[in-house]
């Protein structure tokens, strides 16, 4: 049983639409490659949260990358059971543990051609996550969601080689950790759906951190997002 505060985010889950997400869907024979996140939200100290991970900043593909759980849907495999399988793989988190109340559409990522659905789970039973590869993942950030509503911790994002911009958020203990991409994207749209999102000032532009800039920013992987907002913005992971 997932608590009242959780319910909302059930109840939009069920009428949210890929459109109200992203501009763009998996087309009819695309030949998408299937896969997966985990969207866990967990109570915590204060109140509900979501478990965040920071990929390791020497990475050749989105160093410092901020993002859920998750990874490609093995031959066999339901996207849960993927979902599940990578946030174990990549921080320990025990399946039994969660209780997967829902999902949202399924979004297509252009660049590499990847048909991600994000997986909505409770942490029922929290238990111990760690770092199960240094090589990947350099931290772990159970982030609170009235700090991601928290104006004074919402920014846009430029990429400063590509000349596009997306909503992003400021996290971490010291709030130096940029959100933002495809996983900030999927937050910001879906607190604007539930009706969350307090307003903010969207003029607050900051460029991402050199440590975050990959050689190559035509590097397509599954973290890869292109998108454009209503006013014909770009918005994207660095891809």
């Amino acid at each position: 049983m997932i608590p009242d505060w959780l319910e909302p985010v059930r109840t939009g889950a069920a009428s949210i639409s890929a459109d109200d997400l992203t501009r763009f869907t998996p087309p009819p024979g695309g030949g998408a490659r299937p896969g997966a996140v985990l969207m866990l939200f967990g109570e915590g100290a204060r109140g509900g949260e979501l478990l965040l991970t920071e990929r390791a900043h020497d990475m050749r593909s989105h160093p410092g990358q901020v993002s859920f759980p998750g990874g490609s849907v093995d031959p066999g495999e339901s996207v849960v059971e993927a979902a599940l399988r990578e946030a174990w793989e990549e921080v320990g988190l025990d399946p039994g543990t969660v209780e997967v109340f829902g999902r949202l559409p399924e979004l297509w990522l252009p660049p590499s051609n990847f048909a991600v659905t994000p997986v909505l789970g409770w942490w029922r039973e929290p238990t111990g996550v760690s770092i199960v590869s240094p090589a990947e993942v350099h931290a772990i950030h159970h982030v609170p969601i009235d700090e991601l509503l928290d104006p004074t911790h919402r920014i846009m994002v430029r990429h400063p080689r590509v000349d596009y911009v997306s909503p992003g958020f400021l996290i971490g203990p010291d709030k130096d950790v940029i959100l933002w991409g495809f996983t900030g994207g999927i937050i910001a749209r879906l607190f604007d759906f539930l009706g969350w999102t307090r307003p903010w000032d969207q003029s607050h532009v900051q460029d991402l951190p050199p440590y975050m800039l990959q050689a190559d920013p035509r590097r397509s992987r599954l973290l890869d997002i292109e998108d454009r907002d209503r006013d014909g913005h770009d918005e994207g992971d660095d891809g």
